[in-house]
């Protein structure tokens, strides 16, 4: 149940931020480039993933297999990372107060999400703890 919450957290959140409410900035190039990044970092994510391994749900799926390469080598929640810096280059584009409380409402429901998920790593994969001594959570050497 705690799952399918904090997805259904996540998604409504992204929709609500993805409403044009105000007005466009001067920086939307910039905010751009920051969508994009993130696009290009989520894309990586599902490139390094198999077929059938990938969860929206932080629950660890029954034959699921750790994934250390790729863009997991360097932090390892890199959908999380993708989601964030995408949210973050519309708050750029439409900086209104509105976007700014919705995107720390999505850090702190992704931020809850990503330790629910990594506690559920630990108790199940001795792994995961290798793993997760060697890589950061979002940002790499940093996070």
């Amino acid at each position: 149940m705690k799952s399918y919450l904090l997805v259904f957290m996540q998604f409504f959140i992204i929709f609500l931020m993805l409403l044009p409410l105000g007005e466009v900035s001067s920086s939307l190039y910039i905010g751009g480039a920051v969508l994009l990044l993130g696009g290009l970092i989520g894309l990586a994510a599902l490139y390094a993933n198999r077929v059938g391994n990938f969860n929206v749900r932080p629950d660890i799926r029954e034959n699921c297999v750790l994934i250390t390469s790729g863009i997991y080598a360097f932090i390892r929640h890199p959908m999380y990372s993708s989601v964030l810096l995408m949210m973050l280059g519309i708050l750029i584009i439409y900086p209104i107060v509105y976007e700014a409380v919705l995107y720390g409402a999505l850090v702190v429901t992704l931020l809850v999400k990503m330790f629910y998920e990594e506690k559920l790593w630990h108790c199940g994969s001795q792994e995961y703890k290798i793993y997760s001594e060697n890589t950061k959570r979002l940002i790499p050497y940093l996070f």
